[in-house]
């Protein structure tokens, strides 16, 4: 791919995050995808990806804004770094309680094109800091 079309793939899929449009960001996933889940493990597969996606969308709402896309020569690597913005919508296992809290965040993903999909994602945000600020709130 052309480091244009990896930049429209990778807009596209940040413009469906902010849609909440699961499907179309699946769409755009190759079936192996490599997720590298913030501060957490690794899954492979597009269905773990999509189970990952369901149980964020049931404790959180996010936005993202202030996106900057970057793509390496050749178009097989891309960068996005934004601000999420979010609600803490119902308490996640292992985390403070949730009550409707409010967060901003810097945060970044990393992703690698194969054949035109997305083959990895690799996100980071900084948890201790989600936890600051969900404590003041």
């Amino acid at each position: 791919m052309s480091e244009t079309e990896t930049r429209d793939l990778v807009e596209n899929y940040l413009a469906a995050f902010n849609a909440g449009d699961h499907e179309h960001m699946l769409s755009l996933l190759s079936e192996d995808v490599v997720h590298d889940i913030n501060e957490g493990g690794r899954e492979i597969g597009k269905e773990k990806f999509r189970w990952f996606l369901g149980l964020m969308s049931r404790h959180y709402r996010e936005t993202l804004s202030d996106i900057a896309v970057m793509t390496a020569p050749g178009g097989v690597r891309a960068a996005a770094e934004y601000t999420v913005r979010g609600t803490y919508l119902t308490t996640a296992e292992g985390l403070p309680e949730a009550s409707g809290q409010s967060y901003t965040l810097p945060g970044g993903i990393f992703f690698e094109i194969d054949d035109g999909l997305i083959s990895r994602v690799t996100a980071y945000r900084s948890l201790e800091n989600w936890k600051r600020q969900i404590a003041k709130a």
